[in-house]
């Protein structure tokens, strides 16, 4: 019986290094963004190679639900990196219920500072925190990447603990670490969003300063971001 799992974050949530801890796992194959292509295809939002994405993935949002709920070929866990902000108010929700869902969160603070590096515009739902709001009573957990980098190896264990995925010394450990560069599951973005991914070997070391201040435009939005946040955050879990 297959596994699903889908964790729900914004853009620079450190979403795609967890997804490089998961895919080590010789038991589990990894989405990235299945519904990417479909997000740019129904909005007509212009994102760094947005004709590729398209391309590459489904347009139609069925096919695209679709081949989330496909079990994996070989193996016995998908696990599937997802963006809040992808799942449109259009789409069907019903599907979500198939999945062991997991919120992962960040300072938004620290999402901006990253996220305008490649994109200078943005809005709140660019960076998913009310799609996240929207997704909080449909996920068992809520992680904050903050938390998280404190002690990868012990929130690993117990992220796979309450999700019933098994977890071995071997396995621990795989998830800690993996070999560097680009992946073939990588999506097609990666050139524009993974270069920091790509170069690394294992999670980075959590924050040791405060998050940065957000330029002055964008004051009322991080306002109102860190709002919807600190709500998320009240339910996540710590150890």
């Amino acid at each position: 019986m297959t596994t699903r799992i889908a964790m729900w974050s914004g853009p620079r949530n450190l979403s795609t290094a967890m997804m490089r801890s998961w895919e080590n796992r010789p038991d589990t194959e990894v989405l990235d963004e299945p519904l990417y292509a479909t997000y740019l295809a129904q909005t007509g939002l212009d994102h760094p190679v947005t004709e590729e994405i398209i391309l590459s993935g489904h347009a139609d949002p069925d096919a695209a639900i679709a081949a989330c709920l496909a079990a994996p070929s070989v193996s016995a866990i998908s696990y599937q990196k997802h963006m809040a902000h992808h799942l449109l108010a259009s789409m069907d929700r019903s599907w979500i219920g198939e999945f062991r869902n997991v919120l992962l969160l960040r300072h938004p603070h620290s999402v901006l500072a990253s996220y305008t590096k490649v994109r200078e515009s943005v809005t709140l739902e660019d960076i998913g925190i009310p799609q996240q709001l929207e997704l909080l009573d449909r996920c068992e957990l809520v992680v904050d990447s903050a938390d998280f980098l404190v002690d990868p190896a012990a929130y690993q264990r117990e992220i796979c603990q309450r999700l019933d995925v098994p977890l071995d010394e071997d396995l621990a450990e795989a998830m800690l670490s993996w070999p560097a560069g680009r992946r073939a599951s990588d999506g097609v973005w990666a050139s524009e969003w993974y270069s920091a991914v790509e170069a690394s070997t294992g999670f980075g070391s959590g924050p040791t300063e405060e998050p940065p201040p957000v330029a002055d435009h964008l004051v009322g939005m991080a306002a109102d971001a860190m709002e919807i946040y600190e709500d998320l955050r009240q339910r996540r879990f710590t150890l």
